[in-house]
Parts: structure tokens; C-alpha cells; sequence
């Protein structure tokens, strides 16, 4: 994935699903095309939930190694 035209960090730790995907989708649509936003979760569900959002909305996204109970996300938006 390349660098996008902004950065963002969610840190959704110690949230249930389905909000660590809400709120990457709110910050979704109030970035530009291209921006780049890491989604920090430790809820399981979103190893399912995220990818699923994202192939849904077109949106690319890669698993990054987790830390500890931490789990790591980088999405791209692409529409």
C-alpha cells in the first residue's frame, strides 16, 4: 500500500463490534479519496468485520502484524 494523501489513526480499543467499523466508516467519509487511516482494535470480530466493510465499500485494507492484544488495520479509501 502507498502512502495516501492523509493519515489517520482510530484507536477502537476496548470497543465491541460493530464499532470500531463505525467509526472507520465515519472517518471514511469525511476523509478524501486516497487517504490512509489505521484502525487500532482488540475486539476479534473486526479480523472478519473490517475486510468485510472494506470489500463492501471498495475500499482497500491490509492486516498488520498485531501488538500484543492489539490488532492493526491500514485502509485505504478509494471511493
Amino acid at each position: 500500500m502507498t502512502q495516501g494523501a492523509a493519515h489517520k489513526t482510530i484507536d477502537a480499543r476496548g470497543l465491541n463490534c460493530p464499532l470500531p467499523v463505525l467509526r472507520l466508516r465515519k472517518v471514511l467519509l469525511l476523509s478524501p479519496v486516497g487517504a490512509e487511516v489505521e484502525l487500532l482494535a482488540t475486539d476479534r470480530a473486526a479480523l472478519k468485520d473490517v475486510p468485510a466493510f472494506c470489500a463492501a465499500q471498495g475500499h482497500e485494507v491490509e492486516i498488520l502484524p498485531a501488538e500484543g492484544n492489539t490488532l492493526r488495520f491500514r485502509v485505504v479509501r478509494k471511493i
